[in-house]
């Protein structure tokens, strides 16, 4: 596969605007020492991965996932675009077991992908922490469905968040993602992809096999804005009447 016109392995340019000034760090300080932040202080791991746009696949994004166990059916993450302090905030992705996933409408289906290749390929890993320890739930992970949502274009320079959100899929094979770009985060995390790749070939996917309505069905997604009437409250109420 040639290069890529567009991708992101490294942040973007800085958000525009003032630099945070003394008396809002007061603040932050202030409100951090009382209230709890309990969402957030859930999020237990750091999965990094990649993640292409479900409508082309040439657009190709380092994403960093910062989990939390909902239950052991369902993890939520927030996908910054790199581990840093001053990472901006990408996207979400919500994980699933196959168990759930097969509860989904034929429809919703569609928008979710499979771990399995992701994790088995050496693309998903997690920073810093020993093989190891990472595969042992990493081979539950490859058994998972993913679904993604980015906001925040970064891989074409957008200082802003603009625009609709993006569907997002992971790989399923090798060649889809361009080799610059695994070299790069091979290099910046001393990663090896293709060693956790021989170390995790006992892994399997999913125990029915990859749903054939998941990773889009094979075809590309995208979505679109059009106007519709809005519901106004005078008719809800006179319906309630």
């Amino acid at each position: 596969m040639e290069k890529a016109v567009h991708s992101s392995t490294t942040p973007g340019p800085k958000v525009p605007g003032e630099a945070t000034k003394t008396g809002t760090s007061i603040v932050d300080t202030a409100t951090s020492a009382v209230q709890s932040f309990a969402p957030v202080n859930q999020i237990h791991q750091h999965l990094c991965a990649f993640h292409f746009y479900a409508y082309d696949m040439t657009r190709q994004v380092e994403a960093h996932h910062f989990c939390s166990h909902v239950n052991e059916e369902m993890r939520q993450c927030l996908i910054y675009d790199g581990p840093d302090a001053n990472a901006r905030l990408i996207g979400l992705e919500y994980i699933v077991t196959e168990k759930l996933f097969m509860t989904l409408p034929d429809e919703e289906k569609k928008l979710w992908h499979t771990h399995e290749w992701e994790v088995k390929g050496g693309f998903l890993f997690m920073p810093g922490v020993p093989g190891p320890i990472q595969r042992q739930d990493l081979d539950k992970v490859a058994k998972t469905y993913g679904k993604v949502f980015h906001f925040w274009q970064v891989d074409l320079g957008h200082d802003l968040p603009i625009g609709l959100p993006n569907v997002m899929m992971a790989v399923t094979r090798d060649g889809q993602l361009f080799h610059e770009m695994i070299q790069e985060t091979e290099k910046r995390f001393g990663v090896s992809i293709e060693g956790e790749r021989e170390a995790r070939a006992y892994m399997s996917g999913p125990e029915l096999g990859i749903h054939p309505l998941a990773n889009g069905g094979g075809k590309g997604l995208k979505l679109e804005l059009r106007e519709v009437d809005i519901k106004s409250v005078e008719s809800v109420a006179e319906a309630v009447v």
